[in-house]
């Protein structure tokens, strides 16, 4: 007898292992495989190079069927607390308000800028409307729409400048009896 002709009676055996699939246990929810605790048929490649070294399921065998019913006993939540979403009233949004009107008022809003070498104070790039909301928005944490910042003209020189602010009717005015945004503009 030739040796390519003879085949080990467990070859033909074995020939069911491909298609065998394993029982696990999921610990976590699985996007279209199943919810966490529940039992599975899974292919073996697929639990042993995926599932088990991420810990995202475990062998269906007693000991562990048992641990994750006990850990569901533990950490299973006995109500489900409602949450209620509190709108905000008026009076909260108005304070609000008033504490970011009262922080830009109260505070010096610095912009560096280059400037033109031979011309003095002048600076290369003049400082816009738009730029000045950005910045308020960094440094102070305040959005400003833009219909609220008076600026008739781009700031193009170094030096300290005052900005009337155009707040709502609703937030009382300050001691000067008007908003205004005090801008510092520097060498860099």
């Amino acid at each position: 007898m030739r040796r390519s002709s003879m085949h080990h009676p467990l070859l033909y055996a074995a020939q069911g292992v491909r298609y065998r699939k394993l029982e696990v246990i999921l610990t976590t929810t699985i996007d279209k495989l199943g919810k966490a605790g529940e039992t599975v048929k899974v292919a073996p490649g697929y639990f042993r190079n995926h599932l088990m070294p991420k810990l995202l399921a475990v062998p269906n065998i007693d000991k562990f069927a048992y641990l994750i019913r006990e850990q569901r006993k533990i950490y299973q939540p006995k109500e489900v607390e409602e949450v209620k979403v509190v709108s905000k009233t008026e009076e909260d949004s108005m304070k609000e308000f008033e504490a970011a009107a009262k922080r830009l008022a109260s505070t010096r809003l610095n912009i560096r800028k280059f400037i033109i070498e031979g011309k003095g104070i002048e600076v290369r790039d003049p400082v816009t409307k738009e730029e000045i909301l950005a910045e308020v928005a960094r440094q102070l944490q305040v959005q400003i729409e833009p219909e609220n910042l008076h600026l008739p003209a781009p700031l193009s020189s170094l030096g300290e400048y005052k900005v009337p602010l155009r707040l709502p009717k609703s937030i009382p005015k300050p001691t000067g009896n008007e908003w205004i945004l005090n801008i510092k503009i520097r060498k860099r």
